[in-house]
């Protein structure tokens, strides 16, 4: 039967991540006990370094722990795939929490995420796209959101960071998701964009999006 619903939006507020991590968990098993639909959750992190499943993630964290104190960064590994990442206050990060059996498709689903953010950043005056074998999208060589997933009994969660207004000094205590500095570089909407979107706009616009291509996503994949 084709999916119709809409899915559903939470905001979490200002969150640690070990806490919205468990809060992911008990979504998660509500999902697949099926008390509860498909649901889109948005927080804002306490500043966090993201460890991922990678191989060699957790060399690419450059500062020491007296660097990471003085800035009042934490270290938290997770079990997402990637490699290591930044979120804090300024980034809208996104919790899909979706049932993808009926697409059982990751790769697929890592793209839709990506069509989803290209098109809220459209919307909100910068043209960004993807890069080719590499996730995330990007405005030139310049990253503008990390996406990493994990999935159990094909429910996904975790999912993606858009950069609205974050520190960016802070992605100088990482190799940010493993792209070395000749590769790459992060931005945000706030040095992009001639007037920076409130997080509340981005976070709209970015819920409207993920609706408005999940139908076709999950029921054509």
């Amino acid at each position: 039967m084709p999916v119709t619903a809409a899915v559903s939006i939470i905001d979490w507020g200002r969150t640690a991540y070990a806490d919205a991590t468990e809060r992911q968990r008990a979504a998660v098993q509500q999902r697949i006990d099926g008390l509860m639909g498909d649901t889109l959750c948005f927080t804002e992190h306490d500043p966090v370094y993201t460890v991922g499943l990678r191989q060699g993630a957790a060399t690419h964290l450059l500062w020491d722990p007296e660097a990471l104190a003085a800035q009042g960064i934490t270290v938290a590994e997770t079990n997402r795939g990637g490699d290591i990442t930044y979120h804090g206050p300024g980034q809208v990060v996104g919790y899909p929490i979706v049932d993808l059996a009926p697409v059982r498709d990751l790769h697929a689903y890592l793209r839709f995420l990506e069509q989803v953010m290209i098109n809220a950043v459209g919307r909100l005056g910068l043209a960004a796209t993807r890069r080719d074998g590499l996730t995330g999208i990007w405005v030139g060589t310049r990253k503008i959101a990390a996406i990493g997933v994990a999935v159990r009994r094909w429910v996904a969660y975790h999912g993606f960071a858009l950069n609205v207004a974050p520190n960016l000094d802070h992605f100088a205590g990482i190799v940010p998701c493993g792209i070395a500095a000749d590769d790459g570089t992060v931005t945000s909407l706030a040095r992009e964009l001639p007037a920076t979107p409130t997080m509340a706009e981005a976070r709209t616009v970015l819920a409207a999006e993920f609706n408005a291509l999940w139908p076709d996503f999950i029921n054509h994949g």
